[in-house]
């Protein structure tokens, strides 16, 4: 009976219908409200804003660090637990038909299409003759937005392939394939039009305000610095790169799409220094004018406050702290990250996705400015203590503080990465700890490393990791990074009073000791190794190894773990119910190398990705990267 109403209904509708368009066909000459011809998204401010605000989804929630797999599993700070996502990058066998893990970031064919849509914004609104949007103000926030985000698509291109062939107009729909071939472009040429599209948009937008997760004047600044310090990295000297990789028989051929051909790398420092510098002079960051080191406590809640960019409920937390941020990608209720359940402990029901290794975690100095060494009694005894405050906000360790488990089996709520000795109804027995893969709990998510990953993760106790998502913003750009720009670029201009200021400036706020190096070799040393410490994780170590030409010595080393023991010591014992607990046990720490999961070799060709077999068939002029079979 439902049906033949329903039919009935139908059929009086369509009688309707007819009859009224018998009567008039005006009615239906109306735009759909979801789409729209390009002549009327350009006519209306409305729309042309709406068009624009897509071409932000670059910066969607997969394209920030906060990816399942995280680029730091491709470096000397994490191993990624599960699948072989990295197994072919990182022991230098990808090619053009496998290109091994492919983060989003790095995908050629979305930074083409993005860079599509900001043509398209570009030509529309450069052009009086093709919009009607008359306030100039609104006009030139929306180009200088489109010029940006070209920018950085360009930026992304390049500093993972090398030059790409530079498309600055919006080409129209043919069957002819010819009509989308073009070579790549020089290194140079590249690196020259993001500044030029970074100058337009600064010019643009001035000082403009915009909204919250749009791109503002400072951001701008930051592209540029970034690029610049890029481009005078040894790297991209023809005369460095040529010294260090003579191993690539078709290199020398191929130097123009990698490095500048000519001119002077003091010089280009020299234009690196000023743009970092005008990002100095336009912001403040997070508490940079300190004269002397704070606290390790206040260190530590600096540096966390820092990376909850004031996303964070939790007790104590500065929001303030958020100033460092100059442009980051803001998660919202229907978006939020699940940063936290991907890489957080399996005791507590996460999945242990990328996890520290002991490369980084021996990197982070001791509280006094010392290196940590195993080779020291002392150290080894007691590897998590008095160390660089910023490693208790990084990295979760065996018998730290973490958040309520809400489990009687750890009533401490202590990080447990170890094998304890324990009395278990009556007997001794070994006990695995909850965060192990011997654990009682997802034992594939166990951590390999002894280690996972805390930075980033919201220490709020009310948010259950493995069910609840955060809030954290994901940092692009950081005030701090240009401060590393500026002080790289003066250490290899020769000022070296200028560089230690402003490099004790973040160790002070990190409740670090000053530097007092007074030579350039040990200088340049030491600011890699702060920079690698306060920007880890933060998809900056791929590219600083490389640029550097450092890679083979560092992301290419093998992967290090630790090993965890504990035994009573005589006369003491525990039953039922572990914690960490010096008094009870003698803990035992054994570092060792770990080639199970990857054995990694370093392969200078890495130094630049290789392009797509797909994309080079569809566009017979694209050059192979040297080293690589199309």
């Amino acid at each position: 009976m439902k049906t033949l109403i329903k039919n009935r209904i139908l059929y009086m509708l369509a009688v309707m219908l007819l009859f009224m368009t018998a009567c008039s066909t005006d009615f239906l000459n109306v735009t759909p409200r979801n789409d729209f011809s390009d002549a009327t998204v350009w006519q209306d401010p409305v729309l042309a804003e709406k068009f624009v605000s897509d071409i932000y989804n670059v910066f969607e929630a997969s394209n920030s660090g906060f990816t399942e797999q995280m680029q730091a599993s491709a470096t000397d700070e994490s191993l990624w637990n599960h699948t072989d996502a990295f197994l072919l990058l990182n022991t230098g066998a990808i090619n053009g038909a496998n290109e091994g893990w492919g983060g989003t970031s790095k995908w050629w064919e979305r930074m083409y299409t993005y860079i599509r849509f900001s043509n398209i914004a570009i030509e529309r609104l450069g052009d009086d003759t093709k919009n009607g949007i008359s306030d100039i103000k609104v006009k030139n926030e929306l180009l200088a937005q489109a010029f940006f985000i070209r920018a950085y698509c360009y930026h992304q291109l390049l500093r993972y392939y090398g030059g790409v062939p530079l498309i600055l107009n919006s080409y129209p729909y043919s069957e002819d394939p010819i009509i989308y071939q073009k070579e790549r472009a020089t290194y140079e040429a590249c690196t020259n039009q993001i500044l030029k599209d970074c100058d337009e948009a600064y010019k643009r937008l001035g000082d403009g305000k915009l909204e919250k997760g749009r791109i503002n004047s400072l951001t701008i600044l930051a592209l540029k610095s970034r690029t610049l310090i890029y481009a005078a990295s040894d790297l991209h000297d023809r005369a460095k790169l040529t010294s260090k990789v003579t191993d690539l028989n078709d290199l020398s051929e191929k130097l123009p799409l990698l490095a500048y051909a000519a001119g002077s790398q003091q010089d280009r420092y020299r234009l690196a220094q000023a743009a970092a510098k005008a990002v100095l002079d336009a912001g403040t960051g997070y508490k940079l004018n300190l004269t002397a080191p704070v606290t390790p406590a206040q260190g530590r809640l600096n540096y966390k406050s820092i990376a909850m960019g004031g996303g964070s409920k939790a007790p104590d937390m500065d929001i303030t702290a958020a100033s460092d941020i100059l442009y980051a990608r803001y998660f919202i209720t229907e978006q939020s990250s699940s940063h936290a359940r991907d890489n957080g402990p399996n005791g507590y029901n996460n999945w242990g996705g990328n996890q520290p290794i002991g490369l980084l975690v021996d990197d982070y100095e001791m509280n006094d400015g010392t290196k940590f060494d195993w080779n020291n009694p002392i150290h080894k005894a007691s590897p998590y203590k008095n160390r660089d405050p910023r490693f208790y906000a990084s990295i979760l360790y065996d018998g730290a503080d973490w958040k309520p488990r809400n489990n009687p089996i750890d009533p401490a709520n202590q990080i447990q990465t170890g094998a304890y000795d324990l009395i278990l109804a009556g007997k001794l027995t070994k006990f695995s700890g909850l965060d192990t893969k011997q654990g009682p709990k997802e034992a594939h998510n166990g951590t390999w490393t002894g280690y996972y990953i805390q930075k980033f993760i919201d220490p709020d106790p009310n948010i259950v990791d493995a069910q609840a998502r955060q809030f954290v913003p994901w940092p692009y750009f950081r005030y701090t990074e240009a401060v590393f720009n500026y002080v790289e670029a003066s250490i290899e201009l020769g000022e070296l009073e200028t560089a230690k200021t402003w490099l004790n400036k973040i160790r002070f706020r990190a409740g670090m000791p000053a530097i007092t190096a007074t030579d350039q070799n040990t200088l340049r040393t030491i600011y890699r190794q702060e920079r690698r410490i306060e920007m880890a994780y933060e998809q900056q170590r791929f590219f600083d190894a490389r640029r550097w030409l450092i890679a083979n010595e560092t992301i290419g080393r093998k992967v290090t773990i630790v090993k965890i023991d504990a035994t009573f010591k005589p006369g003491k014992s525990l039953a039922n119910v572990y914690k960490y607990d010096e008094s009870i046990y003698n803990y035992t720490y054994t570092p060792q190398e770990f080639n199970t999961k990857e054995n990694r070799v370093w392969k200078n060709q890495v130094y630049f990705l290789p392009l797509s077999r797909d994309e080079i068939r569809k566009n017979p002029l694209l050059v192979q990267n040297p080293g690589y079979v199309e």
